[in-house]
């Protein structure tokens, strides 16, 4: 999302989440681990890739950091990867040309590279080989989406907006009074126009889009002609309406292991809210629900799980969050809460560049778009995506500032914890419930440390031992920290 905004904090919040938001004083805790209770298996971490790599796709050391777990050298220091393997690509709704003396209408405000140029640019034909398609476009950001593809990542196709002509207003900012916005004679050809990337992409470019969503917060209404980036109401009526043309328009060019998700709803509530308003039908052309992480510590997560998982039987991600707070607290606050409540299997960070630094991981000057500092919001991240890695089952911990996830293959417990006080607390893991517990040499639990106030930023620690089928770690106010406990079977 891409707006910036305080927040929410909607009904349905917990008083719990109340209280850790504002960092209510706690005793020291223990917490126990249950591998008898499972909440899937952990499929990864990703970012989108507008706008930032509208603006450095072509720079390998960012692809490095990102997509890898290496270290890297940027700015005179080095940097651990933080190892995303999703990478969420935005078919662009922009071009500069003419048809018939028709062209696309810009909103004021967009800046220009916001403005991600599409690939089907004329409407009088739909054949790609066309030169109705120009396919040449967009070459940064694809050049960012091939190396991640490279580096093993798993990739989305995603729309902001329809194509600039099959919008009512021809702009893909949105209608003038953020309503539903894409021409009625256009819901099977904005359904074309993802899949034939998605052919095309597969054919000349090495990627294969796993799913495609063709909408983006669709529901909202904040997606108006003045608005500052690519953006269009569809509401769930006309959703309903594409998801069948986007099934179809995929499997006439067969791609028919490429699924559907829907609908990124802005938040848990609202996503609940439409899917609730689809018919069986319609559910049926959707194999994941993504949902947007912008309620903060509101909404009903649990209940989107149990509408979703429970009873639908879908898949379930949090495809895109991001918050305006650039010590990673946040992150790790909400992240959490989502591992406790939303119980995704996939968690993506909007942008993991920005020009705000507060929002951004690595911020950079929307003005001379050069990269700048790398914010303790990095190093947060890293701590839950160098270490909680895809295969891993995620367990239960019936807290909602800890999460465990279990690799059965290397027989690895990983910890990751969130101490939500202002004041140093110990956190006393209580394991019993597994088999076995033998820690590393001599029962060494390796550790890694952010402090999101100010200290360290990723620092390992080899001082932390097993006592028995338990460990117990000190955590500084705000900290954030990672055990490595290995030798453990179920």
């Amino acid at each position: 999302m891409i707006r910036r905004r305080t927040l929410l904090t909607a009904a349905g919040g917990t008083l719990l989440g109340s209280a850790l938001a504002t960092g209510t004083a706690r005793a020291d805790a223990t917490i126990a681990v249950n591998p008898g209770t499972s909440y899937g298996t952990w499929e990864g971490w990703g970012t989108s890739l507008a706008w930032w790599a509208n603006v450095f796709g072509a720079r390998d050391d960012f692809a490095d950091i990102f997509f890898t777990t290496k270290s890297t050298a940027y700015n005179g220091t080095t940097l651990p990867g933080l190892g995303l393997n999703i990478a969420r690509y935005n078919l662009g709704a922009c071009s500069s040309n003419s048809v018939s003396g028709t062209s696309m209408v810009a909103s004021p405000n967009i800046p220009a590279f916001k403005q991600i140029e599409g690939y089907w640019q004329d409407w009088n034909n739909e054949d790609p080989t066309s030169s109705a398609w120009k396919w040449t476009a967009d070459a940064t950001q694809r050049a960012m989406l091939v190396k991640a593809t490279a580096r093993g990542a798993t990739t989305e196709l995603f729309a902001n907006s329809p194509m600039w002509w099959m919008c009512l207003n021809h702009n893909p900012s949105g209608a003038s009074d953020g309503g539903n916005n894409l021409q009625s004679w256009n819901y099977r050809q904005h359904a074309s126009h993802l899949a034939a990337v998605a052919l095309y992409a597969k054919n000349n470019w090495g990627v294969n889009f796993a799913t495609v969503e063709a909408f983006n917060e669709p529901s909202s209404s904040w997606w108006k002609a003045t608005g500052t980036q690519e953006g269009c109401h569809i509401d769930s009526t006309v959703q309903s309406a594409v998801l069948p043309y986007v099934r179809s328009e995929l499997d006439k060019r067969g791609l028919t292991g490429t699924k559907i998700s829907a609908s990124d709803e802005t938040s848990y509530d609202l996503a609940r809210t439409t899917w609730n308003s689809f018919s069986s039908t319609t559910k049926g052309y959707v194999n994941r629900v993504n949902v947007h992480g912008y309620q903060g510590s509101g909404g009903r997560r649990d209940l989107l799980y149990t509408d979703v998982v429970t009873t639908a039987g879908k898949a379930l991600w949090n495809s895109e969050t991001g918050d305006n707070d650039g010590t990673g607290y946040t992150l790790a606050f909400n992240l959490l809460y989502d591992f406790r409540w939303l119980h995704p299997t996939a968690w993506v960070y909007w942008q993991v560049m920005d020009p705000s630094s507060n929002w951004a991981m690595i911020a950079y000057d929307a003005s001379t778009l050069q990269a700048g500092a790398v914010q303790t919001k990095y190093y947060t991240m890293a701590q839950f995506s160098r270490h909680i890695r895809p295969g891993m089952k995620i367990l239960d911990t019936g807290v909602s500032n800890a999460v465990a996830a279990y690799d059965s293959s290397a027989k690895r417990l990983v910890i990751v914890a969130l101490n939500t006080s202002t004041s140093a607390q110990t956190f006393t893991f209580n394991l019993s419930n597994f088999s076995t517990v033998s820690g590393g040499s001599g029962g060494l639990v390796p550790r890694w440390n952010t402090v999101t106030t100010g200290g360290d930023l990723y620092k390992s620690y080899s001082d932390t031992f097993l006592s028995g089928k338990s460990v117990s770690v000190s955590l500084a106010g705000k900290a954030v920290q990672t055990l490595q406990i290995d030798g453990v079977t179920i």
